[in-house]
């Protein structure tokens, strides 16, 4: 976020008439304001939408270009961050000060005006836009806690899933391929008993950083639940998803987790499945080849990578695994 002082103490005036100019620049700098100015309403428009536009400005109602009141409708009609307009005018009847509110400005001063009454408007202003961040930065924290696991970082499940749903309506559209890996910790359960949850936390934490060091920028990683994680990996084909399905699997053995209780080193199995656009499974049929794969890769030894079957090759319609069958492994080798 833009530092919050920075972005308060700038300010811009656009007034026409040099004498009012110079009053308002003085008034503003021996108030400890950062002034930018603005000769007319073009210049004060452009400098509103430029990247590093001020947040606070003062504006006069008759200016040549355009209007103060035209610069706070298109200023308002922009996408840009909430600022605060000040309308400076001769003109005090009712319906002048209607049009201007209405315009977009967030108050309204007459001229001649007093400069006192000025200073205290300016202040409403910075503590209008400090609410205003303070709101921006509450929802952005909500919305950060709503997408993403509390303890590894990473997004959690349902955005995987809706990552998973966008690409299977990509492939519709656009056909292609893309694939998954679901991966689970081997021996997780052994972990959290043996070294306790804070490791078992810690190693999580190092799985999904070392996860999302193998994959691309644009690929998206989630907590599917417990020790399991789930990649979405746009435009794969089945070997480019394997690949990266083994520099994860790479990723995690080749060096031990450092943790409160010591190094501890780990493996995954990982389950990959393809969607391909000429026999393309639901999003639904397409967890399930990928979590019937990674039953299979702890079937057959852990540690290792599986491909899923493509569905017109598979015998019968891929079964989700059951949560008993998935006990029974983890048990087996517990």
């Amino acid at each position: 976020m833009t530092d919050q002082k920075e972005t308060d103490d700038r300010i811009l005036v656009a007034d026409d008439d040099p004498v009012s100019r110079r009053v308002l620049e003085g008034l503003l700098k021996k108030w400890g304001y950062d002034v930018l100015i603005a000769n007319d309403g073009l210049e004060a428009l452009r400098l509103l939408q430029s990247r590093d536009a001020p947040r606070l400005a003062v504006l006069d109602w008759m200016m040549p270009g355009m209007e103060g009141v035209q610069v706070c409708q298109r200023v308002r009609d922009s996408t840009r961050p909430f600022m605060y307009l000040l309308l400076l005018t001769a003109r005090s009847q009712r319906d002048d000060l209607v049009r201007g509110l209405e315009s977009g400005a967030d108050d309204y001063l007459t001229k001649p005006f007093d400069a006192e009454e000025l200073r205290a408007r300016l202040h409403v202003g910075k503590r209008i836009l400090e609410l205003q961040d303070n709101l921006i930065a509450a929802r952005e924290r909500l919305l950060y806690q709503a997408t993403h696991d509390a303890l590894t970082g990473i997004p959690n499940r349902g955005v995987c899933l809706d990552a998973l749903r966008r690409e299977r309506s990509r492939q519709t559209r656009q056909s292609g391929s893309f694939s998954i890996i679901m991966l689970d910790i081997d021996h997780f359960k052994y972990v959290n008993d043996t070294y306790g949850h804070p490791a078992g936390d810690a190693v999580l934490s190092e799985v999904a950083q070392r996860i999302k060091s193998s994959i691309r920028p644009y690929d998206t990683l989630g907590r599917y639940g417990g020790e399991e994680f789930l990649v979405v990996l746009p435009t794969a084909d089945a070997l480019g998803a394997v690949c990266v399905a083994e520099r994860i699997r790479n990723a995690v053995e080749e060096k031990p987790i450092s943790t409160s209780a010591g190094g501890i080193t780990l493996t995954v199995s990982l389950g990959v499945a393809v969607s391909q656009a000429a026999n393309a499974p639901d999003s639904e049929a397409l967890l399930y080849l990928a979590d019937a794969a990674l039953y299979r890769a702890k079937v057959l030894g852990r540690n290792r990578v599986e491909l899923a079957a493509a569905p017109q090759q598979a015998e019968e319609p891929a079964q989700p695994v059951s949560p008993a069958a998935r006990s029974t492994i983890k048990a087996e080798t517990s």
